[in-house]
């Protein structure tokens, strides 16, 4: 890409391998002061490179996700929470479909400690996580493996997730617009996510905030057509007022490194606000 100075493409390779890039970090590394680096950032922006993000950026994308690997790292103290978050609303004894995604990994890395659950996922993630814990039973939909991420896609995991009626259906986004439209990149993934949604008596949207910056071609639903939305931060205020209208509880969960402490001796903890 012309234009760039050298630290500004080392900065923007930083961030193709990593997800994202934060000032603090970049100023260290290259022993520059935070006000050059967020200039960079910014100039990277303006390229349609980067996305700004609070304390540093992401890749932008519009018609190609990141790869997985590098999405674990966007973000990944606020999945964390919303995972936590997420898990806190699954009861015991119920059945449950997690679709493909960093996120959803999350929520299931967060429902080990739950007892009888029956999961139905096209994540060969997920299935590591869960498969292990003898309270928790693991149905995992056949077909091809997607290699870069290990989603379960095509016809035949469609046809498996149609033969069951759950009580949750755990759904991430590679992003949502401002009218409430869920979106993701591959169509193959999509159609595994409606099958989802349509075979769920509840469906919960994971997602962290950078997801409402981003774009993506894929229509999977309408916000409206999902029952509760765990997210990290609050929501733009057309986003809010269609959950808002569409009685779509709203979960914010902050991660334990957002919540300031003033008084010594006490433990920071992820803190959760639940809005209608």
């Amino acid at each position: 890409m012309t234009g760039l100075t050298h630290r500004q493409s080392e900065i923007l390779n930083i961030a193709r391998a990593f997800g994202r890039v934060m000032v603090e970090d970049l100023a260290r590394r290259f022993e520059v002061s935070a006000q050059t680096i967020r200039k960079d950032l910014n100039d990277l922006c303006d390229h349609r490179s980067l996305t700004r993000i609070h304390g540093g950026a992401i890749i932008a994308s519009g018609v190609e996700n990141l790869a997985y690997e590098a999405r674990r790292f966007v973000a990944a103290e606020e999945k964390k929470a919303i995972g936590a978050a997420a898990a806190e609303k699954i009861p015991n004894g119920c059945s449950l479909f997690i679709n493909i995604g960093t996120t959803t990994e999350e929520v299931a890395s967060a429902l080990t400690s739950h007892e009888d659950l029956l999961v139905i996922t096209n994540n060969l993630n997920v299935a590591m996580l869960l498969y292990r814990h003898p309270r928790i039973e693991v149905i995992v939909a056949g077909g091809a493996v997607r290699r870069a991420d290990g989603a379960v896609i095509g016809s035949t995991a469609i046809s498996l997730i149609g033969q069951f009626k759950v009580d949750y259906a755990i759904i991430g986004a590679s992003a949502i617009d401002e009218e409430g439209a869920l979106l993701d990149f591959d169509y193959r993934e999509v159609q595994a996510a409606q099958a989802i949604i349509a075979n769920a008596r509840s469906v919960m949207l994971v997602a962290d905030s950078t997801k409402l910056r981003r774009s993506a071609p894929v229509r999977i639903a309408h916000i409206s057509q999902i029952q509760t939305f765990v997210t990290d931060a609050a929501l733009p205020a057309g986003l809010a007022n269609i959950c808002h209208t569409r009685g779509i509880e709203v979960i914010e969960a902050m991660p334990k490194a957002s919540v300031d402490i003033d008084e010594p001796g006490i433990e920071p903890a992820s803190t959760v606000t639940r809005l209608r």
